[in-house]
C-alpha cells in the first residue's frame, strides 16, 4: 500500500476531497517527524509508539575484505507496535502468506 492509496481510501471514507485528505496526511507525518527529530516519543494508542533510539558505535567486519570498520554512534527513528496491532494482525495474516 502506498501514500495515494491510503488518501483515497481516507478521502472516500471521510467526503474530504484527495487534496485536503493529503494535506492532513502530510501534516501528521510532519508533526511525528519533528517529535521524533526533538527526541519527544509519540503515542497512538491502539496502535503504537514511533520514538528515536541511540545505536552506539561498534567495530563491524566488511564481509568481502574482512577488514574491520568502524561503524559511528546514530540515532535511529524506530516504530513498536501496540499489543492491540500486533494480535489483529496475528488474527488476520496468514503466516504461509507472509514473506
Amino acid at each position: 500500500m502506498t501514500k495515494a492509496d491510503i488518501v483515497d481510501q481516507i478521502s472516500s471514507g471521510t467526503g474530504l476531497t484527495k487534496t485536503e485528505t493529503e494535506a492532513v496526511i502530510n501534516a501528521f507525518m510532519s508533526i511525528v517527524k519533528a517529535a521524533i527529530a526533538e527526541g519527544e516519543p509519540v503515542y497512538l494508542r491502539g496502535f503504537g509508539t514511533f520514538k528515536a533510539q541511540r545505536r552506539a558505535a561498534r567495530t563491524a567486519r566488511n564481509p568481502r575484505t574482512n577488514e574491520a570498520v568502524r561503524v559511528a554512534e546514530r540515532v535511529l527513528p524506530i516504530f513498536k507496535a501496540s499489543q492491540e496491532f500486533r494480535d489483529e494482525v496475528e488474527r488476520k495474516v496468514d503466516p504461509d502468506e507472509v514473506s
